[in-house]
């Protein structure tokens, strides 16, 4: 009986175009973007579609750190931090976190998922009669940690900020509240009016909880995030961000007052009763964020071959959604079998790697490709995926920015 429901959901998933399978890359150091194809396919495969926007996994300071970590502690960390004791490299990490944000305290998570989830729960359940009040573009581990207690909640649509602030005015000034929100999100590429939203969870009374992992290390002074960039990030009560992204490695943390972070230390069970990242990650981690703290060359990259990029699937009409103003580019494709498809094509064809995303991670019609450069990328493999999306896209039919007849005119003027 079990498997025949299971059964008939993963065959409704693959007739809609939505069932997800890996491709087995194996990404060669030193040579990133390049990957290779796990089987008998020797040719290399460019990823544009990775969270390591910076290519930090591969930097020679982040590599020689995790060495010398595991020659001289190990490979774990022998539990969680309560029972295998804390390691001192944790202590200089959280430090180093807090420091980058101008926050009094941190405190690492094994993932950023983890962190947003593990927080959020933790918060919701320990603070008396709170109410929470969500972005609906919020990504999963967010939804994930509201959905896990019984606390009354509220969506507000898409960085409308009327409707966040008629969402918290249905509630006195007394009860405590929590609004989340992201400052880039990483399916559309969009930031949202941070400053805005503050404000008004201030007039209201209420804690503000901003999920920076798709701008730490890339944006601001010293890499720290859109809230240093905008000189907001004292305003904000808690700041959490990931280390698997620009940072390179893995892990996730929040950053805030000392009194809140240490809420969360003594009574979050997700991070009371969970193993805690082995030293030699922990140290590529610090090694990351104190190069990116000083060195700017490799955000100014990023920004300098995103706009290239933009300019190069412009020219050819490649439908970048408007929405995007960061280095998170979604190539909009409208269609989950078709989407499926162009990846295939693109890999088998081209060599280039992008990730169908389809639904639930967006909404249904809206199907794309989620492209982002990193410094890394040459200009020839720029102007590469551009005319292999180009091919891809006549090919299946998929509607490019500009219609065809009108394309032809235009360059034939």
């Amino acid at each position: 009986m079990y498997q025949t429901l299971l059964s008939k959901k993963l065959s409704d998933l693959k007739a809609s175009g939505q069932y997800r399978t890996f491709v087995t890359l194996n990404r060669i150091c030193g040579q990133y973007p390049l990957a290779q194809l796990e089987g008998g396919d020797e040719r290399p495969v460019i990823v544009w579609c990775s969270n390591d926007y910076l290519g930090m996994s591969q930097h020679l300071v982040v590599r020689q750190a995790m060495h010398d970590a595991i020659d001289r502690y190990g490979a774990g960390s022998g539990g969680s931090r309560n029972i295998g004791g804390s390691h001192g490299i944790f202590s200089q990490l959280e430090r180093s976190l807090a420091d980058w944000h101008s926050k009094e305290a941190a405190l690492v998570f094994p993932t950023g998922f983890s962190s947003n989830d593990a927080t959020l729960q933790c918060l919701l359940r320990e603070i008396p009669d709170c109410v929470v009040i969500s972005d609906e573009k919020n990504h999963a581990s967010i939804i994930n940690g509201i959905r896990a207690t019984s606390t009354e909640r509220q969506v507000f649509r898409h960085n409308d900020l009327d409707h966040l602030e008629e969402s918290l005015a249905r509630y006195p000034l007394e009860r405590p509240k929590i609004v989340v929100f992201e400052s880039v999100y990483s399916m559309d590429g969009d930031i949202s009016p941070m400053a805005e939203i503050v404000d008004i969870a201030k007039q209201y009374n209420a804690l503000t909880y901003l999920d920076e992992v798709h701008a730490v290390g890339m944006y601001g002074p010293r890499g720290a995030g859109l809230a240093a960039q905008l000189g907001i990030a004292d305003k904000v009560d808690i700041i959490q961000g990931t280390m698997a992204k620009a940072i390179g490695v893995i892990g996730g943390y929040i950053t805030g007052a000392q009194w809140l972070i240490d809420a969360v230390r003594s009574f979050s069970t997700g991070f009371i009763f969970t193993t805690s990242l082995p030293p030699v990650v922990a140290a590529g981690c610090l090694a990351s964020i104190e190069h990116l703290k000083t060195q700017s060359q490799e955000r100014e990259l990023l920004h300098t071959k995103t706009q290239q990029l933009r300019q190069a699937l412009d020219s050819l009409d490649i439908p970048v959604m408007s929405c995007s103003s960061t280095h998170v580019l979604p190539v909009l494709v409208g269609d989950a079998i078709k989407c499926k498809e162009a990846a295939e094509r693109l890999l088998s064809v081209h060599g280039v790697y992008l990730q169908p995303i389809n639904f639930p991670s967006v909404a249904a019609g809206t199907e794309r490709f989620r492209v982002n450069v990193t410094p890394n990328h040459t200009d020839e493999q720029v102007t590469h995926l551009a005319e292999a999306l180009r091919e891809v896209f006549e090919h299946f039919d998929i509607p490019l920015k500009t219609p065809p007849a009108f394309a032809s005119a235009r360059e034939a003027s």
